[in-house]
């Protein structure tokens, strides 16, 4: 049986209302779960540290998970991230099918603990971005610019303290760790994108939220495994 039958001249306008209500469900049930995935309330409105790298976010979130490590089992993993490091610990065949050459650790490598400020993490073989932060057991915060002309991603800090010329996206990306008593922890990673010229927005948010938390969901759990001694796919 066919369904009722839509004269011609409608179907435009009710295309066009279902995208909006499409859209509508989306901004209002499905992106704050997206943006605010296992956070508290006082996590995501909370100040975090690293939030100074981008001071005026047009893109904001704030995902978080409790770890039954102390910090200092956690800690190691993060130093570590990275392409041709100790990876990302997401999805490796994903990340590879784009050509990002990820090999995520299982195991801690010492050669890999020596991250200082001003040390590039590499998220790709094309570029990566800058520590600008880094408090031992407490905190690592990263930043750095993506040209939106050839997406390639840049360390470093303009020389005059603005941004750079042309179309691009702003990114700081940070790890908070904060005990829960003795032998647990919560990892927090805040990310915070602004971007020029605004209108890139329309094409970033649809695009870059849901890709983001696909992969940082499976990267704080990939974490939380490693360090509570359950391997890359513990559950």
């Amino acid at each position: 049986m066919s369904g009722p039958h839509v004269p011609g001249r409608l179907r435009g306008p009710l295309a066009a209302l279902a995208a909006a209500a499409a859209g509508a469900a989306y901004v209002l049930a499905v992106r704050p779960r997206l943006l605010l995935w296992g956070a508290t309330t006082q996590e995501a409105a909370g100040p975090l540290a690293g939030d100074e790298f981008v001071p005026g976010p047009r893109m904001q979130s704030t995902r978080a998970v409790t770890i039954a490590a102390p910090v200092s089992d956690v800690w190691p993993w993060l130093l570590q991230l990275g392409a041709g490091r100790g990876g990302m610990y997401s999805y490796d065949w994903l990340e590879n099918a784009a050509g990002l050459g990820i090999h995520s650790a299982d195991r801690i490598r010492p050669e890999l603990q020596h991250l200082k400020v001003g040390d590039t993490v590499p998220l790709s073989p094309d570029g990566g971005l800058s520590v600008r932060l880094l408090q031992p057991e407490a905190a690592l915060g990263l930043g750095g610019t993506i040209d939106l002309r050839t997406l390639r991603m840049s360390p470093r800090i303009p020389p005059d303290g603005g941004p750079p010329a042309g179309p691009r996206v702003d990114v700081g990306w940070a790890f908070v760790l904060r005990p829960v008593g003795s032998q647990a922890c919560r990892l927090v990673s805040r990310t915070r994108y602004d971007y020029s010229p605004v209108a890139a927005g329309l094409l970033l948010r649809p695009l870059l939220e849901p890709v983001q938390f696909l992969m940082e969901r499976r990267m704080l759990l990939g974490i939380r495994n490693r360090a509570e001694g359950r391997g890359a796919h513990g559950v």
